[in-house]
């Protein structure tokens, strides 16, 4: 099983069909999974409802919410929203926001002139009203008149904060005011050393790190699995995620020189592969785990890939 110092966790997807929502939240839990995660990305499913049902309909594995983009909600809201979760369900819930994706903001008209700022503002308002602070603040984008979260509205247990980033800038600014960093896959331990160094958390500091995975006796079967997850790696906003390694051109070179997606993840070396993801046997997947670990990882969280997520979980509670 996963060390204290660092837990294994499991992604729900985000394209689960509805009635194997709750089967797969409570086979992760009687797997062993310390935590489970919901995505919100946009015209998916909302995150707070996600996390509320997973919840409701479990008994012990804690939650994870990553992420709420920050330009969606108001902060007293959002916190309200939060605090209630956290107050219902003690000690489960892990709350992750972020910019959200460009293309996707900007399509909804809530993409801010400075993502920095609005991150800083969001943050650092959402964790002082959840500790019962009472906020004034005039920032540019957070404006909030001595609002403050009723006593009987508080959690006993005051849920991470974390910021889901992968910008230098912007994971400086989550080692300032977040309680955490969520750095989505592929999140290589090299990638994983870099944003720490951007980082430099002056307290302690949670790294939750997302990978695809794949775990089978056969370890080609594996990394055939986890190869078809990797189709978007090339793409620009992935970038940072790749400079680190040692093939990180030649990944940007190949992608250059492919026709499409499906070419440049059939051409894809295995072992560029096994480097990317959790992928190959059980022993093989707990190395890689025990690397990220080592790495500077807090909270390893596997999507598992495949026609049948659910058949995918057991296979993946292998590495546990």
């Amino acid at each position: 099983m996963s060390s204290p110092e660092h837990s294994v966790g499991v992604m729900l997807p985000r394209d689960l069909p509805s009635r194997d929502f709750l089967p797969f939240a409570r086979r992760a839990e009687e797997l062993g999974f310390h935590d489970l995660w919901v995505v919100e990305d946009l015209g998916f499913r909302g995150g707070i409802a996600q996390a509320t049902a997973v919840l409701a309909g479990t008994n012990r594995i804690r939650v994870g919410i990553g992420l709420l983009p920050v330009g969606s909600r108001n902060p007293a809201f959002a916190a309200m929203e939060i605090a209630t979760l956290a107050q219902l369900f003690p000690g489960r819930l892990d709350v992750g926001v972020g910019h959200g994706m460009p293309h996707w903001m900007r399509s909804v008209g809530a993409w801010p002139a400075s993502p920095l700022t609005l991150l800083t503002e969001y943050v650092t308002a959402v964790r002082e009203l959840l500790r019962g602070g009472q906020v004034r603040s005039e920032g540019r984008y957070v404006r909030l008149d001595d609002v403050r979260l009723e006593p009987s509205a508080l959690p006993s247990v005051v849920p991470d904060v974390l910021a889901g980033v992968r910008g230098p800038k912007s994971l400086a600014v989550s080692g300032k005011v977040a309680d955490g960093t969520i750095l989505a896959e592929p999140a290589a331990p090299a990638y994983v050393r870099e944003s720490l160094g951007h980082i430099s958390p002056h307290r302690p500091h949670r790294v939750v790190a997302y990978n695809v995975a794949s775990v089978d006796d056969d370890p080609q079967a594996a990394i055939a699995a986890a190869r078809s997850a990797l189709e978007w790696i090339g793409e620009p906003d992935w970038r940072a995620h790749i400079a680190a390694l040692p093939f990180g051109d030649e990944l940007t070179e190949l992608r250059s020189r492919c026709s499409s997606r499906a070419e440049f993840t059939r051409r894809m070396p295995d072992a560029w592969v096994a480097e990317l993801t959790v992928a190959g046997t059980p022993e093989q997947a707990r190395a890689r785990l025990t690397a990220l670990r080592e790495a500077g990882v807090t909270n390893s969280v596997l999507t598992p890939v495949g026609e049948d997520p659910l058949a995918a979980l057991s296979s993946l509670a292998a590495a546990l």
